[in-house]
């Protein structure tokens, strides 16, 4: 793995594709790049002397392979389990993939993956009521199958334990449960998915800062930046962007037309952490509930089981902050560097349509400790502040979206931006983005690589993971494929009790 060149670079070094950006989504490409193309000279950009130090990084996210088994937000209409329904596919290819790379001895599972069931808890009758007709809707589903739903406290209880300890009785309470959820290190994933790219060939340069993208008369890319030695310049036919914050400014730099009127809105997170063993062992589930109203996406309350390094902890949030900075490592600047006259307007109507939202921030950003706990204990009543710190998690950047009808829009999820000469492509916007890495660079390869996906390599994903094909998704099919992930994945012996 190459780090930083020991003298300046005197001229372009020559690549094949140059992935910028050291976190789950170019590590992702990457991995599937060096699987099926391993002849390919690949080097991945990451401006900090760490991998996955931004939104990959294991105490930057909650670490949910997110599966619609319980964020409640996928379903604001629970007759429509659509949008659930389909991420929970997603995560499913992403397990496939994982589990293909285990099989072949590229990845070890444990050190990234664990069973973690996902709940849902909601308070009050008209809540209680939403839960209930969402387990019906998704009980259709066969991604859904093994879903089970309560309004009994005694369940819930067994469940999990600190969710009614010390709560009031004969309020209105109830829960769905899956079994079959799981916590994930990112930033684990991420540096063993590094490791296949470097592995094969490919060059891992830490501390290299991306300044300016210039595309030649012949289409190819010309990549510029500094590191602690000097300059460096790379040449390249493709180029991916997965730069978390700093991904529009890129795109921006290389004059994509693509990217003409987009903006983005910093939304931070702060979480509170126990590592208590006593609570820890008392919990083994992730619980979400209902977010705030205006809240973004990512701001969905939850009450998490998380394995990091080997430890267990748990975890609780977030809580949302503001900075204009695009990354966690970043500069105050930040956000002022993408402004342009033409996303100005954009920008402007964005947020006229979304005061609840700003609103909600304002509302975060001056709440205080007892706040904080109070929110805490509505999913954890007997909770006592000496066993909690808060601490600071991830910058995340929100899309903003030209749009003929709203002028602007705030877009929730992610979206693939590719040049229309398939030369560049980037990945922009916020969650559930890393738990979707697989099918987001799936659609990148056959959006930036048609020729060779038509000829061998959308088969060849086909055979590593099944549900990239045509498969009808029944019941029968659904268990037998989550099965088979579970085994590569380790996930079956280890799997909790419900």
């Amino acid at each position: 793995m190459t780090r930083i060149p020991s003298a300046p670079d005197t001229s372009p070094v020559e690549a094949d594709v140059v992935l910028i950006g050291g976190g789950i989504m170019s590590a992702t490409l990457g991995s599937m790049l060096s699987v099926l193309a391993p002849e390919l000279r690949i080097i991945l950009l990451e401006r900090a002397d760490e991998l996955a130090t931004e939104s990959s990084g294991p105490w930057n996210n909650a670490g949910t392979g997110h599966t619609g088994f319980c964020e409640l937000n996928y379903m604001p209409d629970a007759s429509d389990g659509a949008k659930a329904a389909a991420v929970a596919r997603q995560f499913h290819l992403s397990r496939q993939w994982w589990s293909y790379l285990a099989d072949n001895a590229l990845l070890r599972p444990d050190a990234f993956i664990h069973p973690a069931a996902h709940m849902d808890v909601v308070f009050g009758r008209r809540d209680v009521d939403y839960l209930r007709k969402r387990y019906e809707t998704l009980s259709a589903e066969p991604m859904f199958t093994g879903m089970r739903f309560t309004d009994d406290p005694a369940t819930i209880e067994r469940w999990a334990p600190l969710i009614m300890r010390g709560r009031v009785p004969n309020e209105p309470i109830a829960a769905t449960l899956h079994p079959d959820g799981t916590d994930i290190d990112f930033g684990a994933l991420t540096a063993a998915l590094t490791r296949i790219v470097a592995d094969r060939g490919g060059q891992v340069r830490l501390g290299h800062h991306v300044r300016a993208l210039r595309q030649d008369a012949d289409g190819s890319w010309l990549v510029t930046g500094r590191n602690s030695h000097g300059d460096f310049a790379i040449r390249t036919p493709k180029v991916f962007v997965g730069a978390g914050g700093q991904a529009l400014w890129i795109l921006q730099r290389a004059r994509l037309p693509e990217v003409r009127g987009y903006a983005v809105l910093p939304v931070g997170a702060a979480f509170l952490r126990s590592d208590n063993q006593t609570l820890v062992a008392q919990h083994a589930t992730k619980v979400y509930g209902q977010a705030p109203v205006g809240a973004p996406p990512m701001s969905v309350p939850h009450l998490d089981k998380r394995v990091i390094g080997g430890r267990s902890y748990l975890m609780f949030g977030p809580y949302a902050t503001f900075s204009t900075k695009l990354l966690t490592h970043g500069r105050w600047t930040d956000v002022f560097t993408t402004v342009r006259w033409h996303n100005l307007h954009v920008i402007a109507a964005a947020l006229l349509h979304n005061l609840d939202l700003v609103r909600y921030l304002v509302g975060q950003v001056i709440a205080g400790p007892r706040q904080r706990l109070r929110q805490l204990r509505r999913y954890y009543p007997g909770s006592e502040s000496d066993d909690w710190k808060l601490f600071p998690a991830g910058q995340r950047a929100q899309l903003i979206k030209p749009d003929p009808r709203h002028i602007g829009v705030l877009q929730q999820g992610t979206e693939l931006v590719v040049s229309a000469d398939r030369s560049i492509a980037g990945l922009l916007g916020a969650s559930p983005g890393a738990s979707t890495a697989v099918p987001i660079m799936l659609d990148a390869l056959a959006r930036c690589f048609p020729e060779q996906w038509e000829s061998s390599w959308g088969h060849t994903m086909t055979d590593a993971m099944p549900g990239t094909g045509d498969t009808v998704w029944d019941t029968a099919t659904v268990i037998n494929s989550a099965r088979s992930t579970a085994r590569s994945l380790r996930l079956d012996d280890a799997r909790p009790s419900s």
